[in-house]
Order: structure tokens, then sequence, then C-alpha cells
């Protein structure tokens, strides 16, 4: 039996920095020749790091919608830069692109509580890089139990082993929240999230387009042979997880529109617990 593959992680598009390919450009040349011979039929994509990411989702809408059925596509949100207009960029990004996820990264900045109300009113999933800062997705899963995040690379692309050690444990407690196999080295860890927290909780990511499809999915054939777990990991969990936003059942959910203003008023970006001294 042909199982549907969906790579639910791959970046697309220009960026407009200049200090690597993560904000160059993220050409799916090479890519999607790759993934065809590897057997995934549809990617999840969204942009290259941006400095404005009205500007990168407008760019990958237009790939995402010239093939339509191959393509997913999620909203790249800068929660500083986007400050004060990031319901209006999710809402073009769900109504005019037909996107089904939000797409943050702790490079650009810490998530917000802007995020994730817009998350919940468009029940969207949030595909949140923490980069190693662990202690937010227990926050997360405590404070947005109706938004499910997919927390990828074990919550560290670097490698970082005390991260994705200390995550396991959030992924197994916490129904809301996910991982994705992408650029994951400790092949150990990615077992120990398998058998703890189980096939429902991971999804099939690469990060492409510079990593190569068939090298992430050996990683997923090496942790089971269980082809209903596969289906999950391959599939399934990201259309259950998009199936809400996909279908644009926030039209009956008659939730408030949240509102947060545009405001000079820095965000930190440090953690500040007021009984530690400085």
């Amino acid at each position: 039996m042909k199982l549907l593959i969906i790579d639910a992680h791959c970046h697309a598009g220009k960026g407009d920095g200049f200090t690597g390919p993560w904000d160059t450009r993220a050409s799916l040349q090479k890519f999607l020749s790759w993934s065809y011979k590897a057997g995934v039929q549809k990617i999840n994509l969204f942009a290259a790091f941006h400095s404005d990411y009205a500007v990168a989702n407008a760019e990958v809408a237009s790939i995402v919608n010239s093939t339509p059925g191959k393509f997913f596509g999620f909203a790249f949100i800068n929660a500083v830069n986007d400050r004060g207009r990031v319901f209006d960029l999710v809402k073009t990004a769900v109504t005019k692109y037909n996107f089904c996820g939000i797409k943050v990264h702790r490079h650009d900045a810490r998530i917000s509580r802007e995020i994730c109300e817009a998350a919940r009113y468009f029940m969207l999933p949030v595909l949140y890089d923490v980069m190693g800062e662990v202690p937010m997705i227990e926050l997360l899963a405590t404070e947005y139990p109706d938004v499910n995040f997919i927390i990828p690379h074990l919550s560290s692309f670097s490698d970082d082993w005390r991260a994705q050690i200390a995550f396991i444990p959030m992924l197994e407690r916490h129904p809301n929240i996910y991982t994705d196999t992408s650029g994951v080295r400790r092949f150990d860890l990615l077992e120990m999230a398998y058998k703890r927290a189980g096939a429902s909780k991971i999804i099939f990511g690469t990060d492409g387009p510079w990593l190569h499809p068939k090298v992430e999915l050996s990683k997923v054939f090496a942790l089971t042979n269980n082809t209903a777990d596969l289906k999950k990991i391959l599939a399934d969990n990201f259309l259950k997880l998009t199936a809400k936003a996909r279908s644009h059942q926030y039209k009956n959910s008659f939730r408030k529109v949240p509102v947060f203003d545009k405001t000079d008023t820095a965000l930190s970006n440090e953690y500040r617990d007021p009984w530690l001294a400085a």
C-alpha cells in the first residue's frame, strides 16, 4: 500500500537578507525533484526569513496556489515587526491565500499573545521554532489549550541535547503540543519521543529546501514499520491539525476579533523573573 507523504516543513521564496540561505533565497528547483523521487506527494510551504512577511507570504501564496493540491501554506509572522497587524496578516493568509497555519521563529522574536489569539480565532496550528527555549512551551500549552503548537526539531535545530530531553516530557504531557522530525540528528531522542508520546504527536518534515527529503524520511521508517503509525506521522497528523483551518470552521465560531494596537513599546527579549536578582 502506497502511503500518503506530506512534508510539513519547507521554506520557499526569496528573503531580503544576505547573511545565509535562510534569509537570502529558498529555491525549490532541486528540492521538488528530490521530493518526487523520495515519494513525497505534498509539501507545506512558508517563507524564508524576511523583514516584511506581508511581502514574503504573498510570494509563497503565488507558489502554493500555482499548483492546487500539491502545496499547503503557512503564514510567517514576526511578533515584533508585525505587532498590531498580525490579525490582518493572518486574515489575508486564510481568506485570500487559503493558508492553514502560522509559522513563527524565535530568531525573529519570541511568540506573542497577539499571534496566539489570531491562531485561536482562525483555528490554526502554530509551527513555532523555540530555538531551545523550552520553558516557553509550558506557557503556550497551558495558556492556549485550544491552540495546537508544533515545536519543530524536537525544540532545537542546533542539536541542543538539554533542550530536547527537557522537551519530550512536555510533548508527552500536553495534548496540544506536537513536534516534527525535521533536522533531528539524535535518533535516540526521536525514538524516545515516539515511544513516550506516541505516533500521534510526531509530524514528518524536512526543513527543506536545504535538507534532503529521502534522508529525512529514512528516520521515520527507522522509527517503526507499523503502518498505522507511519500514516499518522507521514500525513494524518498534519491533516488533522489543519482540518479546521482548511474548512474555514472559524466562520461558525462567533469568536470576538482580537484587538492589539500598534505600539512603539518594546517587547521584552529576555525572561524577567521578579524573584531572581538581575
